[in-house]
């Protein structure tokens, strides 16, 4: 089973972006999560929030 939150590593390896820009981006989905008054975990994000955000 997958896990349930990805880390900025495996968000770059599925992007196809440098690990900097995939750290980034974590933070910045982090920000949304938390303005929504979601429990984050930094470094990660929920994986069906970033399918949720590349796909949309």
């Amino acid at each position: 089973m997958d896990n349930m939150y990805v880390k900025a590593s495996e968000v770059a390896e599925m992007t196809g972006v440098s690990k900097a820009k995939a750290y980034k981006m974590v933070a910045e989905m982090n920000e949304e999560l938390k303005a929504r008054n979601y429990l984050v975990i930094s470094g990660r994000v929920p994986r069906k929030y970033l399918m949720e955000k590349l796909y949309q």
